[in-house]
């Protein structure tokens, strides 16, 4: 159960293991990446200009996703694509509109928020995008489907994990890893206050359903998780409980955290 100072005024304060009494974070916030954090799909990013064979051009309308990059990364990797190209890809994917100024909020206010970061990308992509933005410090944990380099110097995709979600794809549900995260830092005595929850897609909206009535979901306006929700909302009312705040520039998340804060909690 998560414990908050609501109405009395004052922070909360949870004893973290091993962390002598000092006070741990407040609040869980929770990113998406592609079109998310940065403004554009970054499996797109890295096919832009390159000629893919007719196989390769569609993504599979059935099937796995995941298998499909590992062929397309395959692919590049014999067109003699390799890590310092990948490289300077992701390095230059835009961020999305605002998220510059959230991550300057987050950095000030570092000691109340905890960062994760669940992506269907890669490690490697999601890793050089943070490192370049220099933001990888704000994130303690980033869950994404591994991504190494073979000895012929070709980027490999391996799936997450296996999991029993009819909704996501079968080489990630990020409602199961937000729920395996959350049950983890319990045991380790840390319960948030309110999770917030940043994304776009279709697979963030799995985990935003876990969120409770504290908690607050941030779709990017007019995705794929916005009109899911509002879906959720028309036909079953109350299904959905936590708040609902569409974006379109991350500084309008930026902004509600500061009111947040402004009102203590």
């Amino acid at each position: 159960m998560r414990r908050c100072c609501e109405g009395v005024g004052l922070p909360c304060l949870f004893k973290g293991v091993g962390m002598a009494g000092a006070r741990p974070p407040r609040f869980l916030l929770v990113f998406d990446f592609d079109e998310t954090i940065v403004d554009e799909n970054s499996d797109d990013s890295v096919v832009r200009g390159r000629a893919l064979p007719e196989q390769l051009r569609q993504s599979p309308r059935q099937g796995s996703y995941n298998e499909h990059m590992r062929r397309v990364l395959a692919f590049l990797g014999e067109q003699g694509v390799r890590a310092a190209d990948f490289r300077a890809v992701y390095e230059n994917i835009p961020l999305s509109p605002g998220m510059a100024e959230l991550f300057q909020f987050l950095s000030k206010h570092h000691e109340l928020f905890e960062l994760v970061l669940i992506s269907d990308a890669n490690m490697f992509g999601v890793e050089a995008k943070l490192r370049a933005a220099g933001v990888r410090s704000l994130f303690r944990k980033v869950f994404s489907n591994p991504a190494s380099f073979d000895r012929r110097g070709f980027l490999t995709l391996g799936p997450y994990h296996s999991h029993k979600c009819l909704q996501c794809p079968a080489n990630m549900c990020k409602r199961k890893i937000l729920t395996e995260y959350l049950a983890e830092r319990a045991q380790e005595e840390v319960e948030f206050q309110r999770v917030f929850y940043v994304g776009d897609g279709a697979n963030d909206f799995c985990p935003s359903g876990t969120l409770t009535a504290a908690d607050v979901a941030f779709p990017r306006k007019g995705y794929p998780m916005h009109r899911m929700i509002q879906e959720m909302q028309e036909k079953q009312p109350g299904a959905f409980r936590a708040a609902v705040v569409p974006w379109e520039s991350a500084a309008e998340v930026a902004r509600y955290l500061q009111e947040l804060l402004r009102r203590r909690c």
